[in-house]
C-alpha cells in the first residue's frame, strides 16, 4: 500500500466527518426555525410571516457574532469543525439568509459595492421569479 493511500483515505475521513457535523448541526437548527415558527404563528397569527422575518434577522445576527468571534477572539483550540457545526450546521439549518447577508457584508466590505448590490438584487428577484415559475408550472400540470 503506497503512503498517498493513506493520506488520500484520511482526507476523505475528514470530509465525510465535515459531512456529518454539519448534517448535525443543520438538524439542530432545522428544529429550532420550527420551534420559532411555531411560536410566532401561535402568538403572532398567521397573517404576516413573522416567524422568518424574525429567523433571518436573528440568524443574521447570530452569523455576525459567531464569524466575528472566530475570526478575532477564538483561538487555535477552536477547531474548523466547531465552526462548521455553528455557522454551516445550525445558523444553516436555521437560516440560509445568514450565509447570504455574511456574503453581502464581506463583497462590501472587500470594496465591491457592485457585486454587493448585484447579489442582493439577483439572489432576491431571481428566487421570487423561480418561485413563481415553479408555482405556474405545477398549477399548469395540475
Amino acid at each position: 500500500m503506497a503512503a498517498s493511500d493513506g493520506a488520500g483515505r484520511l482526507r476523505y475521513t475528514r470530509s465525510m466527518l465535515a459531512y456529518l457535523i454539519v448534517f448535525l448541526g443543520a438538524g439542530l437548527g432545522g428544529a429550532l426555525r420550527h420551534g420559532v415558527n411555531l411560536t410566532c404563528a401561535r402568538y403572532c397569527g398567521l397573517e404576516f410571516p413573522w416567524g422568518t422575518m424574525i429567523i433571518n434577522i436573528i440568524g443574521s445576527t447570530v452569523m455576525g457574532l459567531a464569524i466575528g468571534y472566530f475570526a478575532f477572539k477564538a483561538t487555535e483550540s477552536w477547531s474548523q469543525s466547531v465552526r462548521l457545526f455553528a455557522t454551516t450546521g445550525i445558523l444553516g439549518g436555521f437560516t440560509t439568509f445568514s450565509a447570504f447577508s455574511l456574503e453581502t457584508v464581506l463583497l462590501w466590505e472587500r470594496g465591491n459595492a457592485t457585486g454587493a448590490i448585484l447579489y442582493v438584487v439577483g439572489s432576491v428577484v431571481l428566487a421570487i421569479i423561480g418561485l413563481a415559475l415553479g408555482l405556474a408550472l405545477v398549477r399548469t400540470l395540475t
